[in-house]
């Protein structure tokens, strides 16, 4: 054997070793299946209970496979919006949480949006009434999803309607205002016993900022003008609707119904004693629950006859965390020298997952089919449902719809139609601070019904005061 050849045996010999050792401990890349992970996902959220969620979460996790726990934890009310807040800060809150339609500004650096690969913004204004995109898309991206809008209606006590010879329930506000004198009664001391209407007040009738606002809105005040970032509400048309909105209080009116000492407007409602009140669908079953006896009904919010039909909508979605720091688990906390797991590619497979099983909860899924991608590799398979889960959840709560096609289903429900037909005209808008523009409106309205200020003066006021707050 020639020295050349021996060399070149050699040779071979030892390039198969290093390929062999190279194969052995994973060196070496080659074609494989799509890289297999687990997410899990803790969702928060207000007023709804696990159980809401129960099947809905069972199904995704069958037909996901990337998909590993799916826990809901149910926040009170009154601190939610500091405890999540306080979490995100922290980097240790939730993946997917609730947040108010007239949060989304000022969450806007705390939310991941949803990726265009996953939800287009076509997609979205086809599924969704206009409210919820003008809420929740800014600068063409999708901030939050809901499975719910909510909008006003008339609640009316259908005895009182019987009782004075009344009909119909007012559609209109002309309509409303001469049921008045039918439903008032007043008592020999000039005490208003039986109301026709909860209006005109501020701290005793519920959600008196938004029957303000939507009054604003059928007269044709923008309140924040488009492509503007100070609200405005010296305008004829704002002037108008707080005049309209506190005649209810005035007691030298003839439209005078109600006044700062009544009951609180739910209270009365199903104590019996007021024949309307407007508010959302969730006190349906708060009035229900207090009364079940009460023989009421709802209609659809009455607006101005010579005016565009408007309504006003107060509502919840869900938006997925920005960022989260992947904690150890106790017990399981990595060896010394081992090495760091990569939290940027973690944190994007938690956002993708997250907005991906917001797809399957809150959009429509043709035919009971629906199309889930590997984060990592990006191929898809397509799984088969056994029912559509925003139409479960909202049959569970009884919920008026955000989506279009189950609005249409919902048409004829007697109670649901009136605020899910109001969610196609619903209006709303950006208002920072909610919780302080709120109280700000409460104190115009007091205002005006003390005689300390006049419409005009309390309007410019109010303006300057949510401005400022707007700032910060």
């Amino acid at each position: 054997m020639s020295i050349k050849f021996f060399f070149r045996k050699r040779f071979f010999f030892l390039i198969g070793v290093v390929f062999a050792t190279m194969s052995l401990s994973g060196c070496i890349f080659k074609q494989t299946a799509p890289e297999q992970y687990k997410v899990n996902l803790e969702v928060w959220g207000v007023f709804d209970d696990s159980d809401a969620y129960a099947d809905v979460f069972n199904q995704y996790r069958k037909i996901n496979p990337y998909i590993g726990e799916i826990n809901y934890r149910k926040l009170p009310l009154e601190t939610y919006k500091d405890d999540i807040l306080n979490a995100l800060a922290a980097g240790k809150g939730p993946d997917i949480f609730m947040i108010r339609n007239a949060w989304r500004g000022s969450f806007e650096d705390k939310i991941a949006p949803a990726p265009e690969y996953l939800l287009t913004e076509k997609q979205y204004r086809d599924v969704f009434v206009d409210v919820v995109a003008e809420d929740f898309i800014g600068n063409g991206k999708i901030y939050g999803a809901p499975l719910s809008a909510d909008s006003l209606a008339l609640y009316y006590n259908k005895d009182l309607f019987n009782a004075a010879g009344i009909v119909n329930p007012p559609t209109t506000w002309d309509e409303l205002l001469g049921d008045i004198s039918k439903l008032n009664r007043v008592d020999q001391f000039g005490n208003v016993v039986q109301s026709a209407v909860a209006l005109g007040t501020a701290y005793n009738i519920n959600r008196s900022m938004d029957l303000l606002t939507v009054l604003m809105f059928q007269m044709g005040s923008s309140i924040l003008p488009p492509g503007q970032k100070r609200v405005e509400l010296t305008d004829e048309n704002s002037r108008k609707a707080l005049e309209f909105y506190t005649q209810f209080s005035r007691i030298n009116s003839n439209t005078y119904t109600w006044n700062p000492s009544l009951h609180y407007s739910i209270d009365s409602f199903y104590e019996g004693t007021l024949g309307m009140m407007i508010d959302y669908s969730w006190h349906f079953a708060t009035v229900k629950q207090k009364n079940s006896k009460l023989n009421f009904a709802v209609a659809p919010l009455p607006q101005f006859s010579d005016g565009k039909p408007v309504n006003f909508a107060n509502y919840w979605g869900f938006a997925v965390a920005k960022n989260k720091v992947a904690e150890d688990k106790p017990g399981q906390a990595a060896p010394q020298g081992a090495v760091k797991p990569d939290l940027e590619k973690q944190n994007y497979l938690r956002i993708h997952e997250a907005w991906q099983f917001l797809n399957y909860l809150t959009l429509p899924h043709p035919d009971n089919k629906i199309t889930l991608q590997n984060g990592i590799a990006g191929t898809t398979k397509e799984f088969t449902l056994s029912f559509d889960p925003a139409k479960k959840y909202l049959e569970k709560t009884d919920k008026p719809a955000a989506r279009r096609d189950l609005i249409e289903e919902q048409k004829n429900d007697v109670r649901l139609a009136p605020f899910a037909t109001g969610n196609l005209i619903a209006k709303n808008w950006y208002q920072g601070n909610m919780e302080l523009v709120e109280a700000i409106f409460a104190e115009m309205i007091d205002s005006v019904n003390k005689g300390e200020k006049s419409v005009y003066d309390a309007l410019t006021i109010t303006t300057n005061r949510v401005n400022v707050l707007t700032k910060q």
